[in-house]
């Protein structure tokens, strides 16, 4: 049988053979770099399941789960995390009017700025009073959390959800 010194020119040091050199560490470097990029890009996204926090008890309210779909965005209710007066949408004054709050898409049409980490001139849609905004979505700390920003004219409601997955 070859000793490693023949086979790889390496002698064996210690009793075992240990591999030295630039190619196993430049494959673990680069998959460390692909994998934090990719990590990276999954979070200056909206794209994702987001827990939204009621405005007046400051706790989580709903699961909405964002997609996108040719640069489109839309959010769809997962999941009621909170009591609510009831499980439609009866003061929706659009398509909407009358539907279940769960399973309806509250959020259409949200398009990511050019060149900014923005997701602007979509709609939103508040199933509990009815009231469709002009959306505004931009990612925060690290894209852990997501500012909802919903205008009707000059003034704005602001909420901030947290990201599940």
């Amino acid at each position: 049988m070859a000793s490693p010194r023949d086979v790889f020119g390496v002698p064996p040091q210690g009793g075992r053979t240990r591999w030295t050199g630039k190619a196993g560490s430049t494959g673990v470097l680069a998959f460390a770099l692909v994998l934090a990029g990719n990590m990276a890009w999954a979070q200056s996204t909206p794209v994702g399941l987001w827990q939204s926090i009621d405005d007046a008890t400051n706790k989580p309210k709903a699961e909405i789960r964002i997609r996108e779909s040719a640069g489109v965005l839309t959010g769809v209710v997962e999941k009621s995390l909170a009591p609510s007066a009831s499980s439609n949408c009866d003061l929706c004054t659009d398509d909407r009017k009358g539907q279940p709050k769960l399973g309806m898409e509250i959020i259409r049409g949200a398009q990511k700025a050019e060149g900014k980490d923005v997701w602007k001139d979509g709609k939103i849609l508040d199933p509990d009073n009815g009231k469709t905004y002009t959306l505004r979505m931009t990612p925060l700390e690290g894209g852990s959390k997501l500012q909802i920003r919903g205008y009707i004219g000059p003034f704005y409601r602001t909420q901030i959800w947290v990201r599940v997955q």
